[in-house]
């Protein structure tokens, strides 16, 4: 991933939209075909009815847990919600925004020596999407950070 991206106005979020509107999509679609099949089909009792739906609400859940996913920069730092954690940090704390070429999603490298996953950035279904994502995340993290001119 090259530099030399143009800085977005703040606060952005990232966050992968089509990843998104598909597993909405299917979960959705899940959940009203196990309802009809648990509501149409006469010789079912109501246990099992009731299973067929709560299987269909949990198997929406899931899908909308994994289209949690995204980052959040705003003036003071940034926020990255993962599945299922959510992390705030100053904006020093991040040193450099890494999007390698088969990353699943970008990794911040944070000045504590650990790297943290950003799954709100994946290159997915949407690959130059997440590179644009990466990049002004990037320039983002250059201009607020550690240090460099601030314009």
């Amino acid at each position: 991933m090259s530099a030399a991206a143009p800085t977005p106005a703040l606060p952005v979020t990232f966050r992968p939209t089509r990843t998104r509107a598909v597993l909405t999509t299917v979960g959705v679609a899940v959940l009203v075909v196990l309802t009809a099949v648990a509501l149409l089909l006469e010789r079912l009792g109501p246990g099992e009815r009731a299973s067929f739906i709560l299987t269909g609400l949990l198997f929406f859940g899931v899908l909308m847990l994994l289209s949690r996913p995204k980052v959040v920069a705003e003036e003071g730092g940034v926020t990255v919600v993962n599945l299922t954690t959510k992390r705030r940090l100053e904006w020093a704390e991040v040193l450099r925004v890494n999007l390698r070429p088969g990353d699943p999603w970008v990794y911040l490298d944070l000045a504590d020596g650990t790297s943290l996953p950003a799954m709100g950035i994946q290159p997915g279904i949407a690959k130059a999407h997440a590179i644009s994502d990466a990049r002004a995340l990037r320039a983002l993290a250059e201009r607020h950070g550690t240090g460099r001119a601030k314009d």
